[in-house]
């Protein structure tokens, strides 16, 4: 493992674009990107905590604002403004998103508070249209978290973190969900949070809960399993060949925690198939 960030607060949403490597520092408001040379840039500052990215067909960059539940738009320029805003659709938190290749985002949410003891309750996943139109895309999913969409463009993959299990849907012309259906279910203390695909077909989990990350067909079947040494949160694949996965973690996701510990790494290591689809 190679340590390419470290002194973080709360790695998330971890990306590759453009030649470089994109996260969130989601308890630290800050969005970054590690180029090539291996120099970090501040890309922008996020007063109500960045998480899920990705950027429209035209280059501009989505960001979620979680706690005031919009999608923000940075332009090339880096002006930002607000693209959706998902506050009538979602009551609590938005979280990670994953946008496709027609600049519409699907953005999940938590459904309930994770930090002041409240019941786990269903939420929905929303879509954002390139208008910046929202629209609820599926009911009942129990928080919807890291996100991926096939090549193809026709199956997307969602990490439903605290049923510990993937649902896949099928993506129709319009950008509607259906067909939906378990992926993988996780019975091995797994719990999915931000996830990537590969060439194969095959998905990285990160799971916190057992500081792992898990490479899983579907079905469940588990292929591979990278012991992370602090809580694994989100994953990618990335570089030239798209064949480093990227780990964010941390020793814990409590906001105060994060910020005053600071231990917060992105690791990387080298897998044998490449990534594959979106994001």
């Amino acid at each position: 493992m190679d340590i390419i960030a470290s002194g973080l607060a709360f790695a998330e949403a971890p990306r590759w674009h453009d030649g470089a490597f994109w996260f969130s520092d989601m308890h630290d408001d800050r969005v970054f990107k590690i180029l090539a040379s291996g120099s970090a840039e501040l890309v922008c500052k996020v007063d109500g905590r960045p998480s899920g990215l990705g950027w429209l067909p035209g280059g501009d960059m989505l960001i979620v604002s979680m706690t005031d539940r919009q999608l923000l738009r940075r332009g090339h320029d880096g002006a930002m403004s607000v693209h959706a805003d998902l506050s009538d659709m979602i009551g609590k938190r938005a979280n990670d998103m994953v946008v496709d290749r027609c600049g519409r985002a699907y953005v999940g949410n938590f459904g309930f508070h994770t930090d002041e003891d409240e019941p786990v309750a269903p939420t929905i996943l929303v879509r954002v249209d390139p208008d910046g139109t929202v629209h609820q895309a599926a009911d009942q999913m129990v928080f919807p978290n890291g996100t991926v969409i096939t090549p193809n463009g026709k199956v997307l993959i969602i990490a439903e973190t605290y049923a510990a299990r993937l649902t896949a849907f099928d993506i129709d012309e319009d950008g509607g969900l259906s067909n939906r259906r378990i992926w993988a279910q996780f019975t091995d203390g797994s719990v999915p949070d931000g996830i990537a695909l590969d060439e194969e077909g095959a998905v990285w989990v990160a799971s916190p809960t057992n500081a792992r990350c898990v490479r899983v067909r579907e079905g469940g079947e588990i292929l591979q399993t990278i012991d992370t040494g602090q809580q694994a949160f989100a994953c990618a694949l990335g570089g030239d060949d798209r064949k480093t996965l990227y780990i964010a973690i941390a020793d814990s996701a409590d906001r105060e925690d994060c910020r005053a510990g600071r231990n917060g790494k992105v690791i990387t290591t080298r897998v044998e198939i490449a990534g594959a689809g979106l994001p």
